[in-house]
């Protein structure tokens, strides 16, 4: 269960690395990734008869896939291979690539031909790789529409052609692959925006490359990893008040519901005593499907909290913003969700409190929110997810997750962690109330902050992975069903950490130290 960390770069960071191994590396890094892009192959074809397609584009991916191609032929595949640029053009790896695959008795077309009787055993897209910087159009535009078209395992080199390896946004025409083989290390365009959507199954082929000891990573794939040493089993001689008291503010008149699903993430996460404080005045006493919760008007939270929610409900009218600027003052753990990021973007006053709190702050925005409270608009902050959390922690002080597909987490001193959990049907109304609850009911327990955001968000995809598996969603799926899937999530993962060994070692890019 517990993965080995994984590493984040830009293309930027991956240049860097290639540039301090390439001119020395032996055997060639080419080599190397076309040979660990044929074994990918292999097993994933293992069983399928038939020819294998491969587009090669005019850089260093065309070069690859020429690798690739040679490798697969001497493995006994039929192959064929299409290129339409000019061999002299190519840079001087690729060409020798180029060279060695025909040298090898390899022979290539200049148009993708028309497929087999009995299809394709797989096509491989080799065209452009993580150096794209444009929309891909005319021929390679009509090859990839093409590609893509294809009922057959659809395999891409390092990054799709046509996705932007560092934003996951597609740039015209680009490849959608069943299957991406990736080199050295991950990408953020892997596994944020529109990247999950066009990537498929990512197989990490370091290619004998340790990427951190030639440059250090400021990002990693969000995995159990980040926070075993955090899973604790508790004694037998306890009690509640060891546990914290968490309070969830909000449940404004018909937003009751997003409160009470924050409060019971809380409390189902472990949480010692969990308060709800209530804005409607009407709202009820009780929680009749969970007594346990103590309902409360939000004027009368009591004092003495291990960590504070404001948002879930809150509503934006009345007494929220007087709500929210006294939460903020309060010197605990504060999580801010919902309709308070959005009083923060439209006050100043209250903004500047945020940025000189002395306690750890948690911001959870959705795109929307994000924008306004950056001042700009939803589709700059989609164009580049990382780069909008990046500045929201600096400029707020503050862990923030940017919540999408690839969840984004990013501290003040600009490292980042992106979330591979979760699916298409958490896009339902309340699932953020109940992501608020669950880092809360962490943060109250005594969970470092930025440990508690991390396991917070992945338990949270987890829980509907799990429910998924389970034949419930992903269409359909409801956030109050999360919590359930959530507490036995957590604790598969509090009995699978007590099952293996210790390692007393480092274990995690700084989280929760």
């Amino acid at each position: 269960m517990f993965s080995p960390l994984r590493p984040i770069y830009p293309v930027a960071g991956i240049r860097e690395i290639e540039d301090k191994l390439i001119p020395n590396a032996r055997p060639p890094l080419m080599e190397r990734a076309g040979r660990a892009a044929a074994q990918d192959a292999v097993r994933l074809i293992m069983d399928r008869p038939g020819p294998i397609l491969i587009a090669c584009g005019p850089g260093n991916n065309g070069g690859d896939g020429f690798v690739m191609a040679r490798q697969l032929a001497q493995a006994g595949r039929e192959v064929v291979v299409a290129f339409c640029s000019a061999a002299e053009r190519l840079p001087a790896e690729a060409a020798k690539a180029h060279a060695d695959y025909l040298a090898a008795g390899g022979s290539i077309v200049s148009d993708l031909p028309a497929a087999p009787a009995n299809g394709w055993a797989l096509v491989v897209d080799a065209l452009f790789g993580i150096g794209l910087g444009r929309p891909i159009e005319d021929r390679y535009a009509s090859w990839i529409h093409t590609l893509n078209a294809q009922p057959c395992p659809r395999m891409a080199l390092d990054v799709p052609s046509g996705l932007d390896a560092d934003t996951g946004s597609p740039l015209g025409a680009t490849f959608r692959a069943t299957h991406t083989t990736t080199f050295i290390a991950l990408k953020p365009g892997l596994l944020t925006n529109d990247g999950p959507d066009h990537c498929g199954e990512i197989s990490v082929q370091r290619i004998e490359i340790d990427a951190p000891a030639w440059l250090p990573a400021r990002g990693y794939a969000i995995a159990s990893s980040l926070f075993r040493h955090l899973l604790q089993p508790r004694p037998r001689n306890t009690h509640k008040g060891l546990y914290g008291d968490a309070a969830i503010l909000g449940g404004n008149a018909g937003m009751v519901g997003a409160a009470l699903l924050a409060g019971r993430a809380a409390l189902w996460l472990g949480t010692g005593r969990v308060y709800v404080g209530l804005l409607d005045p009407a709202g009820p006493a009780v929680d009749f499907a969970h007594p346990e919760l103590m309902l409360r008007r939000a004027e009368t939270l009591p004092e003495r909290l291990s960590a504070l929610a404001i948002g879930p409900g809150l509503g934006t009218q009345g007494a929220s913003a007087n709500v929210l600027a006294d939460a903020l003052a309060r010197p605990i753990p504060l999580l801010l969700d919902a309709d308070a990021l959005n009083l923060l973007s439209a006050d100043a006053a209250l903004r500047r409190v945020l940025c000189t709190r002395g306690a750890a702050t948690v911001l959870t925005p959705h795109p929307a929110e994000a924008a306004r409270l950056l001042g700009s608009d939803t589709a700059s902050v989609q164009a580049d997810r990382l780069r909008a959390a990046l500045e929201l922690a600096r400029r707020y002080r503050a862990l923030v997750v940017l919540k999408g597909c690839g969840s984004i987490v990013a501290t003040p001193d600009e490292r980042w962690f992106i979330n591979g959990s979760g699916h298409s049907g958490m896009a339902s109304a309340g699932m953020g109330d109940v992501l608020s609850g669950l880092v809360t009911g962490l943060l109250a327990q005594g969970w470092p902050p930025e440990s508690a955001l991390i396991a917070g968000v992945h338990l949270h995809g987890a829980a509907a992975d799990r429910l998924a598996r389970e034949g419930i969603g992903p269409v359909g799926l409801s956030a109050s069903e999360t919590i359930d899937a959530a507490r036995g999530v957590f604790n598969g993962w509090l009995i699978e950490a007590q099952r293996e060994p210790r390692n007393t070692g480092p274990h995690s890019p700084r989280t929760g130290r």
